[in-house]
C-alpha cells in the first residue's frame, strides 16, 4: 500500500479514536500540510470544534449523540463540522430555541461570537424575553412553534411546586445524554457541585415534564 494515500488516512482514523495533524502528516511519510489535506478530503473525518480544530476523528453517524455531537475527553466534535453551523442547527431544530447560555451548557465553548452573525445573516431570529436574549427558526411560522412551546414550558414550571429553570432543564438533560439510563437518584448524584444545587424533587420534576420515565433518555427535539 502507497504510504501516500487516502487509504492510509482512512485505518489511521480507524485505529485511534483522536488524531492530531502531525500524526496525519507522519502517516503519510511526512507529506506537506496541502498534500495531507487533498487526501483528508477524501476520507469521512470531522475536527474538533474546540482547541481550534486541533484534533481529528473519523466521522460516524452512529456515534453521534441527539443533539450531533460527539465528545473524548474534553475534545468535542459536531456532525456539522464548525462551530457556527452546529450553533445554527441546533436553533433551528430546537422545540423551544435556545438562549445563549444554554447553547454555552450543551456546547461547553463561548458561542457569543456567532449568534450576532447569524442574526445579521437571517438564519436565526433574536427576542429578549425577561432580560434575556432567546434564539429561534428564521422561519416564521417554525420560529412561532419554537416560542409557543418555550412560553409553555415557562407558564409550566411557574405554575409547578417545584421551581425549576431552563439552565437546570440543560443540565438533568446533558446528565442523561451522557449517562443514558439514569434514574433521578442518579442525575443528582452526577449533578453534585452545583449552586445552587439541584435537588431530587427538581430532577424528577424534569422528568415528568419531559415524560421521561425510569429509563431515561431526553426528548427535546
Amino acid at each position: 500500500m502507497s504510504r501516500r494515500s487516502a487509504q492510509v488516512l482512512l485505518e489511521l482514523l480507524k485505529s485511534q479514536s483522536v488524531v492530531e495533524f502531525r500524526d496525519i502528516l507522519r502517516a503519510l511519510d511526512g507529506a506537506s500540510s496541502s498534500t495531507a489535506f487533498r487526501y483528508l478530503q477524501q476520507v469521512p473525518y470531522r475536527s474538533s470544534y474546540n482547541y481550534n480544530g486541533r484534533y481529528y476523528t473519523l466521522y460516524e453517524p452512529s456515534h453521534y449523540d441527539g443533539y450531533g455531537l460527539l465528545h473524548h475527553g474534553d475534545i468535542y466534535f459536531s456532525r456539522d463540522g464548525t462551530l457556527k453551523a452546529t450553533v445554527k442547527r441546533l436553533i433551528q431544530e430546537s422545540e423551544t430555541g435556545f438562549t445563549q447560555h444554554e447553547l454555552q451548557e450543551l456546547l461547553r465553548v463561548r458561542v457569543q461570537a456567532f449568534l450576532p452573525v447569524l442574526v445579521k445573516a437571517r438564519e436565526v431570529e433574536r427576542e429578549r424575553w425577561g432580560g434575556l436574549y432567546h434564539y429561534f427558526h428564521a422561519t416564521p411560522e417554525l420560529g412561532q412553534v419554537q416560542r409557543h412551546c418555550r412560553i409553555h414550558r415557562i407558564e409550566a414550571a411557574k405554575e409547578s411546586d417545584v421551581e425549576i429553570d431552563d439552565t437546570m432543564i440543560i443540565r438533568v438533560l446533558l446528565v442523561l445524554i451522557r449517562y443514558p439510563g439514569s434514574l433521578s437518584d442518579q442525575v443528582v448524584r452526577h449533578l453534585r457541585g452545583y449552586s445552587p444545587p439541584i435537588v431530587l424533587k427538581q430532577v424528577d420534576a424534569v422528568f415528568a415534564r419531559y415524560d421521561i420515565g425510569e429509563k431515561g433518555g431526553p426528548t427535546i427535539f
